[in-house]
């Protein structure tokens, strides 16, 4: 028997995917059409003998994810409960502490998922690998291959070329360690826990060292904070435990709103596989279809609009006569006026673009050129300018007609009166 656990963070993350996070949990984000931890969900559930998924985070338990939670049990077949932790406890403490949770009914072994990945999920593979490697006494990481460069933005792992064993873990090193870095998938055998457990024992002796009696409420909190990688991964490397998989399919991280629109790219060119019934098509009498679109069936698309490439069209849209998109997230409800153009942009729940204004920002893509690179991490600004990147209208937001928003933020329930470029608009 085996189990998944997804972590998912808390409101105290997804800074960086304001202001989208405002609105719904950044789990429950709209990527390629679906909320972007189904993506996971959905792997798991063809995962033969996966029994259950866990949810681990801190967010308050709301309507939005418990109904998510419901429908998605109903779909996929599989028993889904959501753990609520009490603080945001780390990669590994999060686990430790649902420990008991995770162990009930004895599975041979879990997966576990960073919510904020894109991937092909390559879990079947991963389980055979990992029953040639050790089983239950071994640990497998997915790895991808990054540039140089790049590479020291991530987890990197140097492994033996032949056995694929992690010799080394270094997390966001300094300098080049290795191409090969941590993808934020793992496998684990229930013995990962006595680790976790060394590195607990170790956070309480340092604690019992330093800290002051008056601090005891908040010290058992730092002390439950473990971070899988910085924390167990570097100590089991070398150890004959712990082994790299490494996948050639597409991955990339989803941590700015930017980079949603990157990854929704991904997963709509894997719907050509995994589900053509989700691609639109260009049919008489509807809009012209360019590469890979996904429209909800709720949506109203003019038969004179022209969609794609990778566009996502949520619940409710409305898209007028002559409109053009291109590379952008349509939340539900927005409505895109006659000859409107939107390009690389998200437009929030209930938005509303005027007639003939345009909406565009700088697409943040990997460097086409390059087959390992990756999504920079985007930071908003460098050089104390705002860094041109993917133009955001939050929840509500209304654009005038024959106006141009460019490489812009645009905060929740704001009515713009005039063009922009380059602002954050609070």
């Amino acid at each position: 028997m085996l189990k998944a656990v997804i972590l998912i963070g808390g409101p105290q993350k997804g800074t960086r995917f304001r202001p989208l996070s405002f609105e719904v949990p950044k789990p429950l984000f709209p990527v390629a059409g679906v909320p972007m931890v189904q993506h996971h969900i959905e792997a798991c559930s063809k995962v033969p003998n996966l029994k259950e998924i866990l949810l681990i985070g801190f967010y308050q338990p709301n309507e939005a994810l418990n109904s998510f939670l419901l429908k998605a049990q109903q779909e996929f077949k599989v028993a889904i409960r959501y753990l609520q932790e009490y603080s945001a406890l780390g990669t590994g403490g999060g686990i430790y502490h649902f420990r008991d949770q995770i162990l009930s009914g004895g599975p041979q072994a879990f997966f576990v998922m960073n919510a904020d990945v894109c991937s092909e999920f390559p879990l079947v593979p991963m389980l055979d690998f990992h029953k040639q490697h050790g089983g239950s006494q071994s640990y497998v990481i997915l790895g991808t291959t990054a540039n140089r460069t790049q590479s020291l933005n991530y987890g990197c792992i140097v492994a033996n070329r032949d056995t694929q064993e992690v010799l080394h873990y270094v997390e966001k090193p300094g300098t080049f360690v290795s191409d090969i870095i941590n993808c934020g998938i793992y496998l684990f055998s229930p013995s990962i826990f006595q680790h976790i457990a060394e590195v607990f024992q170790q956070n309480q002796q340092e604690l019992q060292l330093f800290s002051c009696i008056s601090e005891e409420n908040s010290s058992w909190q730092r002390m439950e904070v473990i971070r899988l990688e910085q924390d167990v991964f570097s100590t089991l490397a070398g150890r004959g435990k712990l082994y790299v998989y490494k996948t050639e399919g597409c991955w990339s991280q989803i941590k700015s709103a930017g980079s949603a629109i990157y990854a929704s790219r991904l997963y709509l060119s894997q719907y050509g596989t995994t589900h053509p019934e989700r691609l639109a098509s260009t049919k008489e009498g509807g809009p012209t279809i360019r590469g890979n679109v996904y429209i909800h069936p709720t949506a109203n698309v003019d038969p004179s609009a022209v969609l794609g490439p990778n566009v996502s069209i949520g619940m409710g849209v409305t898209v007028a006569a002559g409109v053009r998109i291109r590379e952008s997230i349509i939340l539900h409800g927005a409505v895109l006026q006659d000859h409107s153009c939107v390009l690389n942009t998200i437009v929030g729940w209930d938005s509303m673009v005027g007639r003939w204004a345009r909406v565009e920002g700088t697409p943040s893509d990997p460097n086409p050129n390059d087959p390992y690179s990756k999504i920079d991490s985007e930071t908003l600004f460098r050089d104390g300018k705002l860094t041109p990147s993917i133009t955001i209208l939050g929840c509500n937001v209304s654009i005038p007609a024959e106006v141009v928003i460019l490489n812009s933020i645009v905060l929740p329930h704001k009515e713009l009166s005039r063009s922009f470029k380059n602002q954050i608009i609070l």
